[in-house]
């Protein structure tokens, strides 16, 4: 029986140059953007709006939202890397005469781009809303506890706008407090709580602070008349704040605002979603002939005609973004606008370096 091979050597090696290329690049990217927001992510937890449990979290979740961000320009400065270092190592012209034209190269290029925007629309649907709501709970989250995580040993800490004040003599690793003393004001009555230890505990979804062996005396001011009381273990719910967390159309499900818009916003949110794993396709496709260059081009080739390319299809899908949301252009040239512009400056490119007749005989078949 005859073996069905996927790739050939060429399409190996290449596959392979690739991919390697694309994850470097990317991670170059990834930890030049989570550096910047490292620096706001410790910001917030040296002010104690998170604590630092929380900064890990945020920071793996800020990861994966820069990769789902970064992997189109990933993709198309990979592919002008590894086809211009062909062209200038002269490994082209190798295949060339080997029989091997531009429609192999496109066809071992995409064996590996169509895979990864499968993953980039997977992300870009799926998994970067679900990261960005993630990262808006937790911090909505830590900013409702923000107050509690203040107390520290050995000093007097405010919680709720004064109305506890928490000591606590010493506090262990397991963040259990020792030799606790507490006074509330509910209202006109005022309490004081002594006890040998304390604790955190979240029941339900509501965080308590659970008091162990003391004592609570508690009556109305300016009056004789007040209790005492023991116990071995008092709980006391610590108050939240009424304050709702705002959802961001960038966290809204994709289902939701794809069936179902409500406004032009979470119209040109489905567009910017929908325009990741489309921007692979066409970055991967407009990089092919500008990575053309002569064996004596120089190590950098068209990299400067690259980028501003680049730069001006990244800032044009902003722009008409923008108008769509001001309602100064149709919907559909909002989201196809940019596209449309691309195919004309990727049918330009392959006109200027291959010609006419070539472009003519690619698109009927007769050429490889």
């Amino acid at each position: 029986m005859r073996n069905i091979r996927l790739l050939s050597v060429m399409e190996r090696m290449m596959a392979s140059e690739l991919l390697k290329t694309i994850f470097s690049v990317l991670l170059v990217l990834v930890v030049i953007i989570v550096s910047r927001n490292f620096i706001k992510i410790l910001k917030m937890a040296v002010d104690g709006l998170i604590s630092n449990d929380a900064i890990l979290s945020i920071l793996g979740l800020k990861m994966l939202l820069a990769s789902v961000n970064f992997l189109a320009p990933s993709v198309f400065v990979g592919v002008l890397m590894v086809i211009g270092r062909m062209y200038r190592d002269q490994e082209m012209s190798a295949l060339s005469s080997a029989g091997m034209g531009m429609w192999h190269i496109y066809r071992a290029i995409f064996k590996v781009i169509v895979p990864i925007t499968l993953l980039a629309a997977l992300m870009s649907l799926s998994v970067g809303p679900w990261a960005i709501n993630k990262v808006e709970t937790i911090i909505f989250e830590q900013k409702q506890n923000a107050g509690i995580r203040a107390i520290s040993e050995g000093r007097f800490s405010e919680y709720s706008h004064g109305k506890w004040i928490f000591y606590a003599e010493r506090i262990s690793k397991d963040n259990k407090m020792q030799n606790v003393f507490v006074r509330n004001m509910e209202g006109n009555e005022s309490g004081v709580i002594t006890a040998k230890s304390a604790e955190l505990r979240n029941v339900q979804g509501s965080l308590y602070i659970v008091f162990l062996q003391g004592e609570r005396v508690f009556g109305k001011l300016g009056s004789a008349d007040y209790s005492i009381e023991s116990f071995a273990e008092y709980a006391m719910r610590l108050e939240e704040s009424s304050e709702e967390m705002a959802s961001k159309i960038e966290g809204l499900p994709t289902r939701t605002i794809l069936w179902h818009p409500q406004s032009l916003a979470e119209v040109r949110e489905v567009f910017d979603r929908l325009s990741v794993p489309l921007s692979v396709l066409v970055l991967a496709f407009m990089a092919v002939p500008l990575a053309q260059v002569s064996p004596r081009g120089g190590i950098y080739g068209n990299m400067v005609t690259a980028f501003l390319v680049y730069f001006s299809f990244s800032n044009f899908e902003k722009v008409s973004g923008s108008w769509l949301v001001r309602g100064e252009i149709p919907i559909w040239l909002g989201f196809w606008g940019t596209y449309l512009l691309a195919f004309v400056v990727i049918a330009y490119l392959l006109i200027r370096f291959y010609g006419m007749t070539w472009v003519l005989m690619f698109l009927r078949g007769k050429t490889v």
